[in-house]
Parts: C-alpha cells; structure tokens; sequence
C-alpha cells in the first residue's frame, strides 16, 4: 500500500521535471515581444511637435514614405547608445526618420538632440505616454518601420545596435 502512494507524486514530480526541460530547450528569445500592430495601420494622434512650432498630426506624417519611428528619452541610457544609428538611418536615401519624445523634459530633449546631432525630420512629443501605449511600446527604446502605406511592418523593443542595424536594413531593402 504505501509503494503504491509514492508512485502517483513521482509520477507527478517526472512530468513537472518534462515540462521544465522543455520550456529550456525550445527556441524562444525573451527579447522578442509581440506586437499586435503589425501590418496594421498606425495609430492616429496628434499632439505638439518638440522642435516646430506647429502640431504633429500623424495621418500627414505617415504614409508617404518608408519611415523608422523611434521612440526616446534623454534619461535612457541605451537611448543614447543606439542614437548614433538612428543618426546614420536618417542619412540614407529614402527613409524618413521620426521621434517620439517620451515622458520627457521638453528642455532637456532640445538641448540632448543639440549635443547629440538631431536625425530627426519631425519630433513629436508625448509628455503622459498615451501615445506609446496606442503603438504597444513596452518600453523604451522602441523603433518601429512604416512601409509607404502607413502599415507597421516591424518593430524593435530594444536599442538598436550593430546587429538590429544591419537586420534593419535588410527588412527596409525588402519593404515595398
């Protein structure tokens, strides 16, 4: 009787123990969050524009060209890491870059954009992060490419480095 009642928890401790050695060994990147927006339009705002005295209407922005939006703060570290390749996005030819500040220091976002280059044709602002919470950032740095529909094709939760860069590239080369 009692060998009996030690075969049902073992039996329960070996299928515990399966399932933890599966979830190891399948392929999965914990740095790869779903976006429900993909291939989807991108959302409508509006709100003002850091460097412009005008507003920032996203139905004029988006949908012309492909566009990279990347979404930043001067308190982000990684922010300023990967600024140096949103920078060189915005000198190739045919692609539009925009920002959006987040929860930021409208100040310190000017004076940050003057000591680290601004490559940015629009800044728009987003003081309460509404915004990024339409577009499904989780947190920041996000990039997002817009094809010239205004369709979300990819995003990027994370700082751009060498490789997201060199990736990036090669979505945009392949981007209608």
């Amino acid at each position: 009787m009692k060998k009996q009642l030690l075969i049902l928890p073992s039996i329960f401790f070996l299928l515990i123990l399966l399932v933890f050695f599966y979830l190891l060994m399948i392929d999965r990147n914990p740095s790869e969050l779903p976006s429900t927006l993909l291939d989807k339009n991108v959302p409508k705002f509006e709100t003002e524009s850091l460097l412009k005295e005008e507003r920032f209407v996203s139905s004029e922005v988006f949908g012309k060209e492909i566009t990279l939006v990347n979404f930043f703060a001067t308190w982000c570290k990684p922010c300023r890491d990967e600024h140096n390749y949103i920078k060189r996005f915005s000198n190739q030819e045919g692609i539009k870059v925009i920002g959006i500040n987040y929860k930021d220091n409208t100040q310190k976002a000017i004076g940050w954009l003057k000591e680290l280059g601004n490559p940015y044709s629009h800044v728009a602002v987003d003081k309460k992060g509404r915004i990024a919470i339409d577009w499904g950032v989780y947190g920041i740095p996000e990039t997002f490419i817009i094809n010239s529909k205004g369709i979300i094709k990819y995003r990027q939760a994370g700082p751009v480095t060498k490789k997201i860069y060199k990736k990036i590239n090669l979505i945009i080369s392949k981007i209608e």
